[in-house]
This record gives C-alpha cells, sequence and structure tokens, in this order.
C-alpha cells in the first residue's frame, strides 16, 4: 500500500515561494504518473500537477501553470512542487499520491500551505 509524506508548507505573502517535497513508498514509484493535489477551504482535491514517469513531460491545471514546476526523483522516490509567484487563491492542503488516485485510496497528511495578501 502507498505510504506517502508531504512537507514544506507554511505562511508566506503573495508574490512568495514555496517548495514542497513528497516522499513515497510502498510502490514502484518510477512507473507510476505521480501527482500534486491542492484541496482549499470548504472545496473538493484537485489534481494541480503531475509529472508521467522519466520526468520529461508534466501537465499543470490553468490556475497554476506558469507559476508550478513539478519535478521527481525517481532515485529517492521523492516528488517536488516549487510554488513561485504565490496567491491567496492558491491556500489550501496539498497532497501527493499518485495521480490517478481516488478519495478512498490511501492519502498522506498533507502540507499546510497559507498565502498572506
Amino acid at each position: 500500500q502507498v505510504q506517502l509524506v508531504e512537507s514544506g508548507g507554511g505562511l508566506v505573502q503573495a508574490g512568495g515561494s514555496l517548495r514542497l517535497s513528497c516522499a513515497a513508498s510502498g510502490i514502484i514509484f518510477s512507473t507510476n504518473i505521480m501527482g500534486w493535489f491542492r484541496q482549499a477551504p470548504g472545496s473538493q482535491r484537485e489534481l494541480v500537477a503531475r509529472i508521467f514517469s522519466g520526468g520529461i513531460t508534466s501537465n499543470y491545471a490553468d490556475s497554476v501553470k506558469g507559476r508550478f514546476t513539478i519535478s521527481r526523483d525517481d532515485a529517492k522516490n521523492m516528488v517536488y512542487l516549487q510554488m513561485n509567484s504565490l496567491k491567496p487563491e492558491d491556500t489550501g492542503v496539498y497532497y501527493c499520491n499518485r495521480a490517478r488516485a481516488v478519495a478512498t485510496d490511501n492519502w498522506g497528511q498533507g502540507t499546510q500551505v497559507t498565502v498572506s495578501s
């Protein structure tokens, strides 16, 4: 069963940057499309970025395109999210998981990101 530990969140002013990290275990990491999800207060969890096996191809939600960059290190079973030019609407709990994960799958505790205006 997949196990995930997210870190790197915090409180930042609008326009600032954060780098999130996620350690994964219990899966053949290198063969999985990995994603970062965001759950804003009062909203459902949404996929904001995903990265394909090999780390060359990635996709982003329109709301973060051009500001966020997802990357992975298959040797370390790690996935990262570099977040620049943060906006208050980026506030939420960020989770990593396989990009195809659904609510009933195993999830980590997430990491809180709060962007003040």
